[in-house]
């Protein structure tokens, strides 16, 4: 519970401090004289709230966010793991990938707009360029840096490739691509906001550009506090999940700054293994239990 305190705490200290600053027209090197109060970004907040346009750029961003990131995890994921597990594909594939990755997915706008006949379907193509590329590269590292005893030990036991794919690369796999995922939201979130500022007709980006174009600085900070509000939900979600279907791994119990309550105990020592004998037969009983 004091670490919660301790959050409200801060986040009520940094609107008191945004409030001061612009109720008291602070201009010492920032002009916090031009900002909107908290108050007043409030009140635009109800107002906008209270009325079917807010709802309605709510529900067109949600739309676009969860249809280009659900599609950029499938063909991430999908992609990584061949990438990983085929030199034929990333021979293939591979230098195609690592010359478009560096681009920047806002300036695929223009390239949106060539190729499909429309917006809708341009904004989610850019949001999915952004995601895709995080999560195949964590994809694939956590792919190549999977144990080969695994491997081994399912084709020990009869096991083929797609039941290797099964049991050891996707499960295996898991803590980097959610790792890739949880990164992906946050710059689908960003692109799908300029792409709509820049392409859209509804969205909270397309509303907070209009805002801006009209001088409504209180509605520019309505539209920014949606999007903050958005994106910590969305990545809070992508998180909690990937936590659920990971509950096998290991967790470790470390608080920051905790200290152990009681006294340590050092561990009891390992048996030795029994020392060999002239005849060998200690060694070759230790040899077999450790087969065991």
């Amino acid at each position: 519970m004091k670490r919660y305190v301790l959050r409200v705490i801060s986040l009520a200290a940094a609107l008191a401090l945004w409030q001061a600053l612009t109720s008291l027209n602070v201009d010492l090197w920032l002009r916090f004289s031009q900002f909107p109060t908290v108050t007043e970004v409030a009140r635009a907040f109800a107002a906008r709230m209270s009325g079917p346009d807010y709802w309605t750029d709510l529900t067109d961003s949600l739309i676009r966010i969860l249809t280009g990131f659900l599609l950029a995890a499938v063909l991430g994921v999908a992609t990584g793991v061949l990438v990983a597990r085929s030199r034929l594909a990333e021979d293939l594939l591979g230098p195609v990938l690592e010359v478009i990755r560096p681009i920047p997915a806002i300036a695929l706008v223009p390239v949106a707009i060539l190729l499909f006949p429309s917006n809708e379907q341009g904004i989610v193509f850019i949001t999915c360029t952004a995601a895709f590329f995080p999560v195949l590269v964590s994809t694939r590292h956590a792919v190549r840096a999977l144990t080969p005893m695994w491997e081994e030990a399912v084709r020990t036991m009869g096991g083929g490739r797609w039941r290797i794919l099964g049991s050891v690369v996707l499960p295996g796999a898991l803590p980097g691509v959610f790792g890739g995922l949880s990164v992906g939201i946050g710059v689908s979130w960003i692109c799908v906001i300029s792409a709509e500022m820049i392409s859209g007709q509804y969205g909270v980006g397309y509303r907070t550009w209009q805002d801006y174009t009209v001088v409504d600085y209180p509605g520019v900070f309505v539209g920014m506090v949606t999007i903050g509000v958005l994106g910590w939900v969305t990545s809070t979600a992508v998180e909690l999940l990937g936590r659920r279907l990971t509950r096998w791994l290991p967790r470790t119990a470390y608080a920051p700054g905790a200290r152990p309550s009681g006294p340590v105990r050092s561990p009891k020592p390992a048996p030795t293994a029994p020392a060999a004998v002239p005849g060998g037969s200690a060694s070759e009983e230790a040899r077999d239990e450790h087969l065991v």
